[in-house]
């Protein structure tokens, strides 16, 4: 009898306890714990939250572009060039009037490495040393997702793509033009009037 007293006066104690603490506690798991809102104050300042600009940008244009134009390469878009047989030096100081330096990613390399024996003409291409190597610090060789956190950290690049689904993910940012090949040669969207270069 004594086991069942002692087990009963635990249990009240129990009850007690449960009865003492808040459901409001922090003890209480998350589940079961009752999270109250506060009141807003209709004369308290709200804050929004905006997302940052560049400050390359002035209104709806990108200061950071200008002759010599950088040029961010991805596969495909080197891949259509050989397609169509334009030289991609030529191709893009015809399409832009000014000098370029086109740029080529680790993951790029990478993704035309694994393509195998049929891009080694394009490999071949890449490895010109007027091509300027971009090192990649991301796992795996996934061009489109390092493409666009390069064109959104810095403005001053063009996009050189044929993928549909990227060019749409470029679009979303501004002042990113994008460049693409279009009747045998190349052609460029979204570029300021300014550098006279011709649009599609």
């Amino acid at each position: 009898m004594g086991r069942l007293k002692k087990t009963q006066k635990i249990a009240r104690k129990l009850q007690t306890m449960k009865k003492m603490i808040k459901p409001t506690d922090q003890r209480i798991k998350e589940s079961d714990r009752v999270i109250r809102k506060k009141k807003e104050d209709p004369q308290e300042l709200k804050v929004k939250e905006v997302p940052r600009t560049s400050s390359a940008m002035f209104l709806k244009y990108n200061n950071q572009l200008g002759p010599p134009f950088h040029i961010i390469l991805d596969t495909n878009f080197i891949n259509f060039s050989i397609k169509n047989k334009i030289d991609i030096m030529q191709g893009l100081m015809d399409c832009l009037y000014a000098k370029c330096i086109p740029y080529i990613p680790d993951c790029v390399l990478g993704e035309l490495e694994k393509m195998g024996s049929k891009f080694k003409v394009a490999l071949k291409i890449i490895k010109d040393p007027r091509f300027q190597r971009l090192s990649c610090s991301h796992k795996g060789t996934y061009a489109d997702d390092c493409l666009v956190q390069r064109v959104t950290q810095h403005k001053c690049y063009i996009a050189a793509t044929c993928d549909k689904d990227l060019k749409r993910r470029i679009r979303k940012i501004p002042g990113v033009p994008i460049m693409y090949v279009r009747q045998h040669r190349y052609s460029v969207e979204r570029m300021p009037d300014a550098y006279g270069a011709p649009k599609n």
